[in-house]
């Protein structure tokens, strides 16, 4: 997780809460008759099954994690902290459990035969087979089949049954490919195989095989879900490991589609699972916080299948280039360098929006979801650079690199800090230091206090090692950014301590965000008074539990305002998005479809919300008016942007009807990503409804000018005889090409073969044109 990832050259029906039944099953857990009452805001239910959302979320759909954690600490746990190569090791016993709510393995991978896997079992395996004779409380517990961190892992949440686990697949090395047990790395493709073919299309049996193994794992090893770190599915030419480029660059055009088909069925699999078993299984994402690799990804639409997203917001400055900048800034500043040299401030199009900190990510997120389905990063490991020119105490400085390390991928870069400012290096295929100022946080503390810990020699530095110059701690207020500043060495270190994390915490806590993400959990500090010295610890873990545990609690509505109560059965879809660096402005298809039985008279209007993470100059170019009527935020986001959306009107053409089944687009225009636009509402006939896509609590589906639909899901009527030629499984078509099939006309949007229609999602292959 903590690698290079943040380029930024830019870019149903809810239930009544009254009566709900409670019963105790084994393990004193308690589960709501109701189930659908639990289910969280905008969460998309597997058609069909009864799935248990009451085993994790209360009746407001809130979820349960203990009476003294009002908001979510989710610490990502390492495999790779054995202690086996002398270093110092984190293990289960380590983690401070009682302050943390989940926590997510870090990390399983997409092995042979596109099944999810932990390696070949054994005594060397960290996951499943290692052991740690004479470690106090590293002992294994004897009733579970398995060894390694999964049976600490199973032992300690016996002890505390809130904590969630969830195992987390991916990652910076190993979404393209996986190491195999001796340590190579494979290039197998990965999530960029499994889910997407090489010709762009979805590739749905792969997606079903990783997506079976994942809800076999998870019930072999008793996590509570499934953690996808997939880096990344955006169509931005060159994004993720440069490893993987040779795989995933020609799959661009598909990947967003495999990414929503590999999130749907995880969805609709897992909850079948929860079903027959009594309990919900999680599905989380590690996402995205780059404006730059956000604008390859769409709307995120992944985001209505998952319980939460964690927003990787760190990383957003490093030395995959020059300029020199704070790893995890909270707010925009006014003053990046890299967004000036790219002219963002002085850009009306991009309304002076800074987008590489926490606060644009989240408000990314926030236009489609509840603030509570929403945990921000925080990185417990530092960022920099060496021989910084220019700038305040070297922030927003330049540091340029003679040249690149090689396997980069990069040919201009930054040049990183190395040795002591430089703990916990990567290493190249050929064993070489990987420059990048990457440090635990305990590590950093003690450079800042001009210890030298008698931890080094662990870490190849002979003993007798002495530090150079001094570094000096610096903050900024308006970024909420720390920083150590060597003057003599031109050493910038960007890190996180407990002004910057409770800044952080009282943020999340006013803004009823769900919570914390933290990578990881290994770089928390402590101080050790008999030692003189920092090490790995719990204090700033510690500081957000305290923070939390009486707040109020978290925000659980996607909308900020009441909208309708009744909800018709018109479906929304945002397509055909130019690809890569072709893609600014931002300029997709917005498909409107009838699937009521009532026409849709011209002037009909249509209102919906979209970020504040973009400007208030959304527009068309297809004649329907669409204007920002109203906005939460004006101007730049210097500090912060001050609300979360922006509402905005279209119309159906005066002479534009819409019948029962058809559809119409329009050209939609914006100029910084925003993710799936929420709150929709359409007037009919003087009566204004929400929209059955949105997914909100406690509305229910009618036909427009009636009650409740018996049945939303049926067809509208057929209008007429299919005139397409009738789709044949065994046939190949072209793009553009159209087909009939159950009583609908299709459109194919890229070469496919045997994906039968209505069944490749809303961002598949096939395109409904509607009844026939």
């Amino acid at each position: 997780m903590s690698s290079p990832r943040a380029r930024a050259s830019l870019l149903a029906s809810g239930a009544a809460v009254a009566g709900l039944l409670l019963s105790s099953l084994s393990g004193g857990v308690s589960y709501a008759a109701d189930h659908e009452s639990c289910r969280p805001d905008g969460l998309y239910k597997t058609p069909g099954v009864d799935v248990p959302y009451c085993s994790v979320y209360d009746a407001e759909g809130r979820e349960k994690m203990g009476a003294d954690h009002q908001r979510r600490v989710i610490g990502y746990f390492t495999g790779w902290r054995t202690g086996k190569d002398g270093t110092p090791a984190y293990l289960a016993s380590n983690i401070p459990w009682d302050k943390i709510t989940h926590i997510n393995y870090a990390f399983a991978h997409v092995g042979a035969g596109n099944k999810i896997s932990v390696g070949t079992d054994g005594p060397n395996n960290a996951a499943t087979g290692m052991t740690w004779p004479g470690v106090a409380g590293a002992e294994m517990d004897p009733t579970l089949p398995y060894k390694g961190h999964f049976n600490l892992l199973n032992k300690f949440k016996k002890q505390h049954p809130d904590v969630k686990t969830l195992i987390s697949v991916g990652g910076w090395a190993e979404t393209g490919g996986y190491f195999d047990d001796s340590g190579k790395r494979v290039a197998s493709g990965g999530f960029y195989s499994m889910a997407t073919n090489a010709d762009g299309s979805v590739n749905q049996a792969g997606i079903n095989t990783f997506a079976d193994s994942a809800v076999e794992f998870i019930k072999k090893y008793g996590f509570n879900g499934v953690d996808i770190d997939y880096e990344y599915p955006t169509t931005m030419k060159d994004a993720g490991n440069p490893l993987d480029w040779s795989i995933a660059n020609g799959r661009r055009a598909g990947l967003v589609q495999g990414y929503t088909a590999l999130m749907k069925t995880l969805r609709e699999k897992l909850d079948r699972a929860g079903a027959a078993d009594g309990k919900h299984y999680m599905l989380t994402v590690a996402a995205p916080s780059s404006g730059y690799l956000l604008r390859g990804m769409e709307t995120y639409q992944q985001q209505k299948y998952l319980d939460y997203v964690n927003i990787m917001s760190y990383d957003l400055h490093g030395a995959w280039n020059e300029h020199v900048g704070p790893n995890a800034s909270l707010f925009d500043d006014g003053k990046d360098s890299e967004l000036a040299a790219a002219n963002v401030y002085g850009s009306q199009q991009y309304g002076g929006i800074g987008y590489l900190n926490t606060d644009w990510a989240y408000h990314y997120f926030r236009g489609s979801m509840p603030a509570g389905r929403i945990n921000i990063g925080l990185p417990y490991y530092t960022r920099g650079f060496k021989n910084v020119q220019g700038g305040t105490d070297g922030l927003w400085g330049k540091a340029a690199a003679a040249s690149c390390p090689a396997g980069s991928g990069l040919t201009k870069c930054g040049d990183g800090a190395v040795g002591i400012d430089n703990l916990w290096h990567d290493k190249d295929d050929n064993g070489k230091e990987s420059p990048a100022g990457s440090n635990p946080m305990w590590h950093a503390k003690n450079l800042e206090k001009g210890v030298v810990g008698d931890y080094l020699t662990t870490y190849g530095f002979p003993a007798g090692t002495k530090l150079t110059g001094t570094y000096a701690r610096k903050y900024d207020s308006t970024l909420v950014a720390p920083w150590l500043w060597n003057a003599e060495k031109k050493v910038f270190l960007s890190t996180e301590d407990e002004q910057s994390v409770a800044r952080k915490a009282d943020y999340v806590v006013d803004r009823g965000i769900g919570g914390t993400m933290v990578w990881e959990l290994a770089g928390d500090y402590g101080w050790n008074a008999a030692k003189g010295q920092y090490e790995p610890g719990s204090t700033l873990t510690s500081l957000m539990y305290d923070k939390f545990k009486a707040a109020s609690p978290y925000g659980a509505k996607v909308s900020n305002k009441a909208l309708p109560t009744k909800a018709v059965n018109i479906g929304v879809q945002f397509g055909e998005f130019k690809l890569g660096d072709s893609n600014y402005p931002i300029t997709p298809k917005v498909k409107i479809t009838n699937n009521t039985k009532t026409t849709l008279p011209g002037g009909t209007e249509f209102q919906f919300d979209y970020a504040t993470s973009a400007p208030a100059n959304a527009s068309d170019q297809s004649g329907f008016g669409t204007k920002v009527i109203s906005s939460d935020h004006t101007g730049g986001n210097v500090g912060g942007l001050k609300g979360d959306f922006h509402r905005v009107s279209l119309k159906l053409p005066a002479w534009q009807t819409l019948a029962p089944g058809a559809s119409v687009e329009l050209s939609f225009n914006y100029y910084l990503p925003v993710s799936t636009p929420s709150n929709w509402t359409v007037n009919i006939a003087g009566t204004t409804y929400a929209l059955a896509g949105d997914l909100a609590r406690g509305t229910t589906v009618v036909e427009p000018g009636t009650g409740p639909t018996p049945n939303p899901t049926d067809p509208p009527p057929s209008p007429g005889a299919c005139t397409a030629p009738a789709w044949d499984a065994s046939a190949s078509y072209g793009s553009g090409t159209t087909v009939s099939h159950k009583s609908h006309t299709w459109k194919a949007k890229w070469w496919t073969k045997g994906e039968e229609p209505g069944t490749t999602g809303e961002w598949g292959v096939w395109q409904d044109l509607g009844t026939c």
